[in-house]
């Protein structure tokens, strides 16, 4: 990356800033930018761009929808798809308070509130009342005959009735007064078919929205642009009495030349190129192969890599694919990821065909472990007569365990050497001594107990020299810059951290062999209701319950099974393997300053 330092006429800002804009390739840091009224308006209809993409994703799935013919410009649909979404909402709640009104209204009947209100004038007051239909009769007895009581409806276990009495005066009996209706069932519902024809107009112009979705999209891209340039021009430091800006900018290295190219052929403008520092903010572009780049999407959940440090993605990539496979345990599931990954092609999208990539991977890796540890859909391999002769070589419980483990010091070692090397190649060896020597205790320890298991027989004094080694190393020079007697205090208190702390890092991998276990156990169980429960009944009968079972069961397990083989790798990578790596993060991702794709 290269870092650029810009100063120029304030008055000539916007021009300059409009030739990177075309340019694409310029990184403006906006770093301390505030948004005035204006962006932050910008702001807002960017966040109302991104409501209607998931409008838009729900009309498609709504049955029988169809798009509506398309609105001439992107701009005038983003508007009439506000103005329509905004109607509908205020107009669902209208419609929801009516339809509730004329339900309750239904009990009355359909009567002239017309003749109510022209009764009231001469002095025959209508009160509308309702009770327990057990309580009627009571009502009844008390009104006798100087209160006429007239029942309307009986609902629900009550009674509705109309009471001929003044208005607002004491009435003998207990009961709950309703609300006088102003209109009847019938006009209610009037009002209702009115709001839903309403309603079918907004929805067409949805319909058409949604047809101009790529137009509204486009839209967007050029309001976030317009965002872009706004920022990187509220965002330079003005010096002597505000006549000129500075602003900093970063480039790629590959890209550099051509940066170089168009500032020396601009004129007015004053440029200092030069390598960023450690406590620069620089920004992080990712390179990777085809087979890391879809490794991407994990690290990402987390942090980009900061820049200078080692970008990790090629070391946890092939760790987290086998973590995959061996949580899900599958061979039957690890297939149904391998085809779901092909149908994820289809998508034209770089994200979507870096997830499908990522899908094949962890599929192929399900598949594997599935069949080392004997499944396929639940079925144990081991007792199919086709697979007799390998029965042996099938991982039982006690070797998946064990493999987790190991699994887990594989990687805490191997993260340990990556930190030693970045931390080597940024301030100098010496300053990863520390690291090196708990390295030394850890790989002598482990091969003191496992070498010998293996046939690989060494002197006792090797395994004593190199554990003898990292402990100097750990205790007396993990810091350079002081004296090494100084050095041990806190080299003890690193010994403690790290001994305990490793504990817990190999402890933790045990969740792969628990998740192994636990959809295995699951899809087995599955397999078991659907034959079991279906033996005794008719053969087609039995056949398609036994369809129902195995489709649902398999569904739920593969579904969580992947959630966990996707979740908990993740944690281990970011938690355990990246603690040890020592790894350093950015949130700032090279972002070039450039014009919306037409």
């Amino acid at each position: 990356m290269s870092k650029y330092t810009f100063v120029l006429y304030h008055e000539r800002q916007k021009e300059f800033l409009a030739a990177l804009q075309e340019l694409g390739l310029v990184d403006i840091t906006t770093t301390g930018w505030e948004a005035n009224g204006e962006e932050r308006a910008m702001l807002a209809e960017l966040e109302q761009h991104r409501a209607a993409k998931s409008c838009f994703a729900e009309l498609a799935k709504e049955e029988g929808f169809e798009p509506g013919e398309p609105f001439s410009d992107g701009e005038e649909a983003f508007r009439q798809y506000l103005q329509a979404s905004a109607a509908i909402e205020e107009l669902k709640g209208r419609l929801e308070k009516a339809r509730r009104e004329a339900d309750e209204l239904a009990v009355w009947g359909d009567f002239s509130p017309e003749a109510v209100k022209k009764l009231a004038e001469d002095g025959v007051v209508l009160r509308f009342f309702s009770v327990y239909d057990s309580e009627f009769a009571a009502v009844r007895r008390v009104a006798g005959d100087a209160i006429i009581v007239e029942p309307v409806a009986e609902r629900e276990g009550r009674t509705y009735f109309v009471v001929v009495a003044p208005d607002g005066g004491e009435i003998p009996f207990d009961a709950q007064e309703q609300k006088a209706p102003e209109t009847t069932a019938a006009g209610k519902r009037r009002e209702i078919a009115a709001m839903e024809a309403q309603m079918d107009e907004l929805q067409a112009v949805m319909a058409r929205a949604y047809a101009s979705r790529d137009a509204i999209e486009a839209h967007g891209e050029r309001l976030r642009e317009r965002l872009d340039f706004s920022r990187a021009a509220g965002s330079g430091r003005r010096e002597v009495e505000n006549r000129l800006v500075i602003m900093e900018g970063w480039a790629t290295q590959e890209t550099s030349a051509r940066v170089d190219e168009l500032l020396e052929g601009y004129p007015d403008v004053v440029y200092f190129k030069e390598k960023p520092t450690p406590q620069d903010d620089t920004p992080v572009v990712l390179k990777n192969n085809r087979f890391v780049n879809p490794f991407e999407v994990i690290g990402q959940f987390y942090a980009l890599p900061k820049y200078g440090t080692m970008d990790l993605t090629a070391f946890f990539g092939p760790f987290y694919m086998i973590f995959f496979g061996f949580c899900l345990g599958d061979a039957g599931y690890g297939l149904i990821l391998v085809l779901a990954s092909f149908f994820l092609r289809r998508k034209k999208t770089t994200a979507m065909k870096q997830i499908a990539n990522l899908t094949l991977l962890c599929g192929l890796a399900s598949v594997l472990f599935g069949f080392l540890a004997g499944s396929f859909f639940g079925v144990q391999l081991a007792g199919v007569k086709m697979f007799a002769g390998i029965r042996e070589k099938f991982f039982d419980t006690d070797m998946l365990f064990t493999l987790s483990l190991g699994l887990g010091l594989v990687q805490i070692i191997f993260a340990l050497v990556l930190n030693i090397v970045n931390v080597s190649r940024r301030f100098g060896f010496k300053y990863s001594l520390g690291t090196l020597g708990w390295l030394m205790i850890l790989v002598g320890g482990l091969g003191m107990m496992f070498l010998p298991g293996v046939g690989i027989v060494l002197p006792s004094p090797v395994y004593y020299i190199v554990m003898g080694v990292g402990a100097v190393l750990m205790l007396f020079l993990h810091n350079p810059e002081k004296n090494p007697l100084v050095n041990f205090g806190s080299g003890l208190w690193n010994t403690y951290n790290n001994v305990t702390g490793l504990l817990g890092d190999v402890l933790s991998y045990i969740r792969l062999f628990a998740l192994c276990l636990s959809g295995g156990t699951l899809a087995l169980v599955f397999n078991d209701l659907a034959f079991g429960l279906t033996a005794d009944m008719p053969v087609v009968v039995s056949q398609i319950v036994a369809i129902i079972i195995l489709l649902f069961g398999h569904s739920i397990n593969l579904f969580m099974s992947a959630l966990g083989a996707f979740v908990h790798p993740m944690r281990l990578t970011f938690v355990e393997f990246y603690k040890n790596a020592g790894f350093e993060s950015t949130q700032r991702e090279f972002s070039p300053l450039r014009k919306a794709e037409k």
